[in-house]
């Protein structure tokens, strides 16, 4: 009983900063550089998740520096999604054979 308690107030507490915005506010009075603004935080969100984990990924900081640099190179080339990752995976065995 005391669980289900607890994941009701999550519930709570995750629904109400979600659902205010979206009753109190109307998309069209939002002002266009706060528009920009916003459609910019899920990327440094991402960005925020994702590099302490490059820097981390092993005792050698060049497998992370080296396995971003080439994920960001070919999504800069427009590769898709599996392409990205599959070419930083080819990149790190390249360099895990080379050490």
């Amino acid at each position: 009983m005391n669980i289900l308690l607890v994941i009701a107030g999550m519930a709570i507490v995750t629904y109400i900063p979600r659902m205010l915005p979206l009753v109190f506010m109307d998309v069209e009075k939002i002002p266009s550089w706060l528009q920009s603004i916003l459609r910019n935080v899920p990327y440094a969100a991402l960005g925020a998740l994702i590099f302490p984990g490059v820097l981390t990924v092993n005792e050698n900081i060049w497998f992370g520096i080296i396995g971003a640099a080439t994920a960001l190179i070919v999504a800069l080339l427009g590769a898709n999604l599996i392409i990205v990752v599959l070419s930083s995976i080819c990149a790190l065995i390249v360099l895990s054979t080379l050490l």
